[in-house]
């Protein structure tokens, strides 16, 4: 079957408006640019919706996909979603070889395939392409284009041996904070469930063209992209709660609110939480908000699965290094104690092993 790409050429805009809203983030409104050349290596739920979005709106983009190769391409990326079902066609491939050097490469599985994935990103790269990093939790990448307190360090927990750092020249990427919550329901279709903000920033801080154009290109495909002046503030402000509620709903196959009301397993994330907030005040990071208000802020979702309790019910690796792992290595480099982060740890560690036994056994 014909895979039909986006649109190569569209109209140029008369003017375009920057505007940067009291607090600190840049927002560019204003939409119509010639379409840049997207790859998303990754074709879950968020790759996939993303992808798809763009894809819609003009965009040339290809998605890099395994499980999900057949149907997307036989049938598109059928998103079914609060704000109006559609139906995309982006390209789809799974050898990023045929693709060749793009615009942009949005990252979008899960932190533990990283290491597989980079080695094959090759084709992709020309002199300019910038990668963008949309994992949960704290990315390989944190101590780099950095002057904090451990600036230069290596994590070993977000990326074993180094193999992603060798990869990606720290000058290509962008750093960014992705709030969507999405399943992937059955091969090539996407429950889009809330949100649509991106969250974007380069890890120096600087606002960029490059930063602009891509958030010209997400705000054209109805999607918000703030600019941010310090995106590793925005990573912490999300794991906040990630660090506990994830791990506790794997182990506990409970919702965030169930998890927020019962009396121990609130008290132990809440524990936790502070346990992340006292590490992130070690790297110099002020959250805009209370452990408390956060929280309640958790408890306010609702009956909302985890996108590891997610994976934990799938039988899939859980993405559990990047969002808990890493706060216990980085409090081993800070001198921060993490005692109740390193007990669900522990346990959350063995769920993926015995998962992952699973996994085998079942094929």
């Amino acid at each position: 079957m014909q895979v039909r790409r986006g649109a190569l050429f569209q109209e140029r805009p008369a003017k375009l408006k920057l505007s940067t809203p009291k607090g600190s983030s840049t927002v560019v409104e204003g939409s119509k640019e010639p379409p840049s050349r997207f790859a998303i290596y990754g074709a879950g739920a968020i790759g996939a919706f993303l992808g798809a979005k763009l894809s819609q709106a003009g965009e040339d983009v290809t998605l890099i996909a395994r499980s999900t190769l057949a149907a997307m391409r036989d049938q598109g990326v059928r998103v079914r979603s609060p704000q109006g079902d559609f139906v995309a066609h982006p390209g789809v491939v799974g050898d990023p070889a045929v693709v060749g050097p793009v615009d942009y490469v949005f990252l979008t599985v899960k932190a533990p395939s990283l290491p597989q994935i980079v080695p094959h990103m090759g084709p992709l790269l020309g002199p300019e392409t910038a990668v963008v990093s949309a994992q949960n939790g704290i990315p390989w990448w944190y101590f780099q284009r950095y002057s904090g307190p451990l600036a230069g360090e290596h994590l070993e927990s977000v990326d074993p041996g180094g193999v992603i750092a060798s990869a990606i020249d720290p000058a290509r990427v962008i750093g960014c904070v992705i709030y969507p919550a999405a399943e992937l329901v059955e091969p090539g279709v996407v429950q889009h469930l809330e949100g649509d903000r991106f969250s974007i920033g380069e890890l120096d801080g600087s606002t960029t063209a490059r930063c602009r154009d891509l958030a010209r290109a997400l705000i054209k495909a109805g999607l918000k992209c703030p600019i941010r002046p310090d995106i590793r503030r925005d990573l912490w402000v999300k794991l906040l709660g990630n660090v506990a509620f994830n791990p506790i709903s794997a182990l506990t196959r409970a919702t965030m609110a169930e998890i927020a009301t019962h009396p121990e397993t609130k008290a132990l994330a809440l524990a936790m939480m502070e346990e992340a907030d006292a590490v992130a005040k070690a790297l110099g990071v002020v959250m805009p908000v209370s452990v408390e208000q956060r929280l309640a802020g958790a408890e306010k979702v609702g009956h909302h699965k985890t996108s590891m309790l997610l994976d934990a019910e799938a039988g899939k690796p859980l993405e559990l290094e990047s969002i808990v792992g890493v706060v216990v290595e980085l409090g081993k480099k800070l001198g921060v104690e993490t005692p109740h982060t390193r007990a669900v740890y522990a346990c959350a560690r063995l769920l993926d092993q015995v998962l992952a036994q699973g996994s085998r056994q079942a094929q």
